[in-house]
C-alpha cells in the first residue's frame, strides 16, 4: 500500500473532478495535502478529514504567479516542506480556432500552460532548496498529441505541459525530483457538463473500448502511484489512464466484441 506518510502535497484545481479525487486519494495515503482552487475547496477538506485525514485550503488562481509563489511559500513555512506537486488546474473553451472568442482562448492557454509552469516554478524551488528530493505530477491530456477539432487552445496548451514536464524531468534529476505526466482518458467530471448533457455522455462511454467514462478515482490511484517513494525509478513517463480509448483497433470491433 502506498506510504505517503510526513509528506507534504499541493494539488491545484483540487475542489471538484479529477483535482478532488487526487487531494482525497494522497490524503489517504498518508500526506498533509494542500488544496489549491480558485474557489473554496470547502467540500473536499470536510471529506478528507471525516476520512481520518489531514488537509488545508489555498485559494488562489494558478495563472497569478505572486499566488503561486505565496501557497508554495505558506506550504512550505506552515508545514515544514513540500514533497509532491499535482498540477491539475484546466479550462477550456470548445470553438472552432477560426469563431474562437480569443480571450477564452487565451484564458485556456493561461490556465493549462502557463498555470502549470507557475507552481512547477515556485515548488522546484522550495524542493531543490530543501534537499531531499520531491515528486511532480503534471496531468495532462491525450489532446497533447491527438488534434481533436474545436479544442485548439486545450490541444496547444497540454502539449506544451508534456514537453514541459518531460524537460523539468531532465533538469531536476541530479536534485532527485521526479516529474512525470497522466493522461486521463474521458472522465466522468462536472466540467464535461459543460460541454455534453447527460444522456450523451453516458451513451458516448458505452462506446469506448471498456464501455464507459473513466471515474476520477481512477485517474487518483495513478498520480499516487508515482508519488509514491517505491516508484522512485519512475521519472519523466507519461501514464495513459484511459480504459484503451487511444488503441488503434476498428470501432465496430470494440463495441460488437467488448466483454459483457
Amino acid at each position: 500500500m502506498t506510504q505517503l506518510n510526513g509528506k507534504v502535497a499541493i494539488v491545484t484545481g483540487g475542489a471538484r473532478g479529477i483535482g478532488a479525487a487526487c487531494a482525497e486519494a494522497l490524503a489517504a495515503a498518508g500526506a498533509h495535502v494542500v488544496v489549491n482552487d480558485i474557489n473554496p475547496p470547502t467540500e473536499v477538506i470536510e471529506r478528507i478529514e471525516r476520512a481520518g485525514g489531514s488537509a488545508t485550503e489555498a485559494i488562489g488562481d494558478v495563472t497569478d504567479r505572486q499566488a503561486a509563489q505565496r501557497i508554495v511559500d505558506t506550504t512550505v513555512a506552515q508545514h515544514g516542506g513540500l514533497d509532491i506537486l499535482v498540477t491539475n488546474a484546466a479550462y477550456s473553451d470548445r470553438r472552432l480556432f477560426y469563431e474562437a472568442d480569443l480571450d477564452e482562448f487565451q484564458k485556456t492557454i493561461d490556465v493549462c500552460m502557463w498555470g502549470p509552469f507557475n507552481f512547477l516554478l515556485y515548488a522546484s524551488r522550495a524542493m531543490i532548496a530543501q534537499g531531499r528530493g520531491g515528486s511532480i505530477v503534471c496531468v495532462s491530456s491525450p489532446h497533447a498529441y491527438k488534434a481533436i477539432p474545436g479544442a485548439m487552445a486545450y490541444n496547444m496548451a497540454k502539449a506544451a505541459i508534456d514537453q514541459m514536464a518531460r524537460t523539468a524531468a531532465c533538469e531536476l534529476a541530479e536534485h532527485r525530483i521526479r516529474v512525470n505526466i497522466v493522461h486521463p482518458g474521458w472522465t466522468d467530471t462536472p466540467g464535461e457538463r459543460k460541454f455534453f448533457h447527460e444522456e450523451e455522455l453516458q451513451r458516448r462511454g458505452s462506446e469506448l473500448p471498456w464501455g464507459r467514462l473513466a471515474q476520477p478515482h481512477e485517474i487518483a490511484r495513478g498520480v499516487v502511484f508515482l508519488c509514491d517513494p517505491e516508484s522512485d525509478y519512475i521519472n519523466g513517463a507519461t501514464l495513459s489512464i484511459d480504459g484503451g480509448a487511444l488503441l488503434p483497433f476498428d470501432q465496430m470491433f470494440r463495441v460488437k466484441n467488448r466483454p459483457q
